[in-house]
């Protein structure tokens, strides 16, 4: 097997590891942690689960370049958000006012997103 055979094998291997349920849920107000946009708060438009991204409202801004079209008729460049890697964002707590971990607690029979260093319900 290449060396390209085996990048492909681990690839695979590897996203069947993958954590199935993301901590971080579509409309959950998040702070970015990392890149140019960081400490922006924003609030996430999408989660890809199978890619582990997010798009956040207003961060990580990008330029696609459209051709025309009848839903586009100018064509032209269209500003968008892009996607973040889900490890560069943090749930936001509005108690804390400030990007945080979160553990998860069972109160009948029900889940909740807690935040670890207040206790306050996040998300």
């Amino acid at each position: 097997m290449g060396a390209r055979g085996f990048k492909k094998l681990k690839a695979r291997r590897r996203a069947e590891f993958k954590h199935t349920t993301p901590v971080i849920r579509k409309d959950d107000k998040v702070q970015v942690i990392a890149g140019d946009d960081k400490g922006k708060v924003g609030r996430v438009l999408r989660v890809l689960v199978s890619r582990e991204r997010v798009v956040v409202e207003g961060t990580n801004m990008i330029f696609r370049h459209m051709k025309r079209s009848q839903q586009n008729p100018q064509g032209g460049r269209v500003e968008r958000e892009g996607t973040l890697h889900i490890s560069n964002v943090l749930l936001f707590c509005e108690k804390c006012n400030k990007g945080g971990r979160v553990r998860t607690e069972v109160a009948d029979g029900k889940k909740t997103r807690v935040c670890v260093k207040c206790g306050s319900k996040a998300g």
